[in-house]
């Protein structure tokens, strides 16, 4: 890129930068960026960063949940047409980092661009869900034309974005308030040789993959820092000395992968990190709180859900061992047995994993979704710690072969997700503690391995979870739980009642209506158990107590992914 200003490898160079500079913030986790081109991204390494790399047109108002402020349109727009058109006017004097002014055709060009390359592996389902009616490209859904495409989403005469849909979406704005929907840079995409925007070639670029992008490689955005530079392990930002929204206090951004929590934290206490992915609020409170040099902030409001996954049709043969109830492996359809996920829901310890995870800080939930979000069922029953009724249900599974055979299933982790490795841990003991035929393997992979495979049916069972990307519950309750959802092809699970009454309530506007049909999707639920609904707790942050900025005040968890809550740009050191 022509604007990128020099720096000295010394930032990026060493693993260990340290005594981070007044003017840099350096973050340290466990895991790096997939993937800086925006349409691709949907891992949250990847969309912190993005975050602040490109902008959307508009984003949550400090610590709300509901109210947006803009950021690259120029005012908040309203719905017309009976809430199926929208018209954005847009803010004038934006440039991105290559020096290209921001125009309507950039904004034009980037969502037709997440409609015609949406992908499973993308966010752009429900942005295509939305605009078009469906979450498929159009190689998997032939209704999807480019006269559909265009007529979605166009610029009017007077330069302002107009969005069209076939039927009124409340969750629309929230929608383009995720991270991964920032504004391109259309004509720098072109000149580096991705799609051109056109009607011609269109057809080339759809469901491409373009996590591997040249756009990915050199991204060009409006927001507040540019990239500079990117390896396996690193990735280094500088403030954008022509942002349109004034120069930001920290003027160098280090993002470092540092595989194990103890050389974090040690970075951290030292001053050389100011963030780090800290690990399970017992690793907080026992190794950092307190410390010289150390904030805590906590009782932070959480936007994710977290579940043990029971895939119900495993499609790697590789890991299912003998592919038998033998005791040496489990076939394909092992979880398909509603009895197997109960069994294993009753002899997961919630309360042990509250206390050595949470800390006590934690909540049981009744179902997959923020409890302090709209719809969220409290009268749902949970489930307990019950080996009684574990044993009870896996004596009854398939006949009683699974008592009598016993089973061994690999259960895989991310690296660094420590709470999910203790997840599982708890798990192993409990259901291996029932039968001396039961074993539960459990093994680490890198996350750029598991995000692949969980999307291809590979993995058996798995902790993972949801961190909100538009402030709805139909993101997360159908997600989770329909045939529809995200996560269908890694669980596999589908009852066609829950199909319908999520479909109902993502079409009405009536609140009340809603919550009844997602009671009935929780009730549901509770029932088939075809997650393991892990306790949710508040959010913990350690920050050096050097930056300035990220408060209880002012943390919004629907940004930066569980850092900060706010953006770098409303950062600062002391």
């Amino acid at each position: 890129m022509n604007r990128i200003l020099p720096l000295t490898c010394a930032l990026l160079c060493s693993a260990a930068v340290a005594a981070a500079p007044r003017d840099t913030l350096v973050i340290q986790q466990a895991a790096t960026v997939t993937t800086l081109d925006p349409t691709a991204a949907y891992d949250t390494f990847s969309l912190q960063v993005l975050e602040n790399m490109y902008e959307t047109l508009w984003t949550y108002k400090g610590a709300s949940l509901t109210q947006m402020t803009p950021l690259l349109a120029s005012a908040l727009p309203t719905y017309t047409n009976g809430g199926k058109t929208l018209t954005v006017s847009l803010r004038k004097g934006v440039k991105f980092h290559s020096g290209n002014p921001m125009t309507c055709l950039d904004a034009q060009y980037t969502y037709r661009r997440n409609l015609v390359t949406n992908s499973a592996e993308s966010a752009n389902w429900f942005i295509s869900d939305a605009l078009l009616g469906t979450r498929d490209n159009a190689a998997a859904d032939k209704s999807v034309t480019w006269a559909r495409i265009a007529g979605a989403v166009s610029c009017d005469a007077q330069g302002q974005l107009v969005f069209k849909l076939p039927k009124p979406d409340p969750a629309f704005m929230a929608k383009l308030a995720f991270a991964g929907q920032g504004v391109l840079d259309s004509k720098w995409a072109a000149k580096l040789g991705e799609w051109n925007g056109s009607e011609a070639t269109w057809r080339e670029w759809v469901g491409k993959d373009v996590s591997a992008s040249r756009l990915s490689a050199q991204p060009s955005g409006t927001g507040a820092y540019q990239l500079l530079r990117r390896d396996a392990d690193n990735v280094l930002l500088k403030a954008f000395p022509e942002y349109w929204g004034g120069k930001p206090a920290i003027s160098n951004v280090i993002m470092q992968k540092v595989s194990e929590l103890a050389v974090r934290q040690q970075a951290f206490l030292r001053g050389d990190a100011d963030l780090i992915e800290a690990g399970t609020r017992a690793n907080v409170e026992a190794q950092l709180k307190g410390k010289p040099g150390v904030t805590v902030l906590d009782n932070l409001p959480s936007a994710g859900a977290q579940a043990l996954f029971m895939n119900n049709k495993i499609k790697n043969s590789a890991a299912l061992g003998s592919g038998k109830l033998d005791g040496k492996g489990i076939p394909a359809d092992f979880f398909a047995d509603a009895a197997v996920r109960r069994a294993f829901a009753s002899a997961f310890d919630y309360d042990q994993y509250m206390r050595d995870v949470q800390r006590g800080k934690a909540v049981k939930r009744t179902m997959l979704l923020p409890d302090t979000f709209p719809g969220y069922s409290r009268a749902t029953k949970t489930y307990s710690y019950d080996p009684a009724q574990a044993q009870a249900l896996f004596k009854a599974a398939r006949g009683g072969e699974v008592w009598k055979n016993g089973f061994t299933i690999n259960a895989n982790y991310r690296t660094g997700h420590i709470a999910g490795q203790v997840a599982l841990e708890l798990l192993k003991r409990n259901v291996e503690a029932l039968n001396p035929k039961f074993r539960i393997n459990i093994i680490e992979e890198p996350w750029s391995e598991q995000s692949k495979k969980m999307q291809e049916g590979l993995e058996i069972m798995l902790p993972m979870g949801w961190s909100a990307d538009y402030a709805d519950p139909d993101n997360f309750l159908y997600t989770f739980y329909s045939s529809g959802g995200f996560f269908y092809p890694t669980n596999n699970w589908k009852d066609a009642d829950v199909d319908r009454w999520l479909e109902q309530a993502r079409t009405t506007v009536d609140a009340a209506a809603r919550a009844k049909l997602y009671k009935q999707v929780a009730d549901r639920a509770y029932q088939e158990s075809p997650f393991i609904v892990l306790p949710a707790e508040t959010n913990i942050r350690p920050v050096r107590s050097t930056l300035q900025g990220a408060s209880a005040a002012t943390y919004n968890p629907m940004r930066s992914f569980g850092f900060t809550g706010t953006l770098w740009r409303e950062l600062s050191k002391k």
